[in-house]
């Protein structure tokens, strides 16, 4: 293996440095603050603080869940609609797809909030219209519905780019081998697009789950998620290491998702490069 020059490795300083202090060094504190008591004196008790919080790891979870699989219904049709489309209209449709992302996260959510609200948009219309007002804002619905805007265009750029990598020879042969559209559709494009789905889960389901600012909006501060426990439990000093806990706990799932995320995508590229589909 040929050594790496002086350049090379001076221009990876900055990376390496940027990994450390941003990175690592912040991921040590939380280990550290999870792990040691008020006396930073090593102890378990943070860790075993977080069984009072059970309720809010599920809903979480469950919240974060329903909102990737409503991604997921609504991301795969139209990410094989758009790969379906000529290169022209791709482009426009992938920058329309793209273009709430062009604007902050937390805007986006106020945005959804004022259309919502009781005294919002829809509200107004509907009673102009001689309708019942709809109370959508600090529901369950509201925060999932809020998700499902927010994190869509993550699960539909994957699968998209899984999608128009195909070979589109491999359509062309299950058409000659008799396959109707819904077979080939089940047994040639999806299996070829699993890596796409998996990114595309990952990247809808973790900030689903560690989410705080779409619950505290939308949910109008009656829905309590693990990102809200964390940025409370940091509010307060006394509870700084439960909070750290928590935040733990957080960085283990997400690391769990992106070793099976990688997992997928490494069975899928041996299995393509075999030959393929069965």
């Amino acid at each position: 293996m040929r050594k790496k020059s002086f350049f090379q490795k001076a221009a990876a300083v900055p990376h390496i440095m940027w990994v450390i202090m941003f990175i690592a060094a912040p991921m040590l504190f939380v280990l550290y603050f999870a792990l040691t008591d008020a006396e930073g004196k090593f102890s378990f008790s943070n860790i075993a603080e977080l069984s009072k919080y059970g309720n809010v790891f599920i809903l979480s979870i469950a919240f974060a869940l329903i909102a990737t699989v409503i991604c997921l219904l609504i991301g795969y049709p139209l990410a094989y609609f758009m790969s379906r489309q000529s290169e022209r209209a791709q482009k426009i449709l992938m920058v329309l797809v793209m273009l709430p992302m062009w604007c902050n996260l937390l805007i986006r959510t106020y945005a959804l909030m004022a259309l919502l609200d009781n005294g919002g948009l829809l509200n107004s219309l509907l009673v102009k219209l001689g309708l019942d007002k709809v109370s959508i804002v600090g529901t369950n619905f509201g925060v999932i519905l809020g998700m499902v805007y927010d994190f869509l265009p993550y699960m539909v750029l994957p699968i998209f780019t899984s999608m128009t990598k195909l070979d589109k020879r491999y359509i062309e042969a299950s058409h000659d081998l008799g396959c109707n559209n819904w077979q080939t559709m089940t047994k040639v494009i999806m299996p070829l697009t699993v890596s796409g789905v998996i990114s595309g889960i990952t990247m809808v389901f973790v900030p689903s789950i560690s989410t705080f600012y779409i619950s505290q909006k939308l949910g109008a501060g009656k829905i309590d998620l693990v990102g809200d426990t964390i940025e409370r439990l940091f509010q307060n000093t006394s509870t700084y290491g439960v909070g750290a806990a928590m935040s733990l706990i957080m960085m283990i799932l997400i690391l769990i998702s992106v070793g099976i995320m990688n997992r997928f995508s490494d069975d899928e590229d041996k299995t393509v490069k075999r030959g393929g589909i069965r």
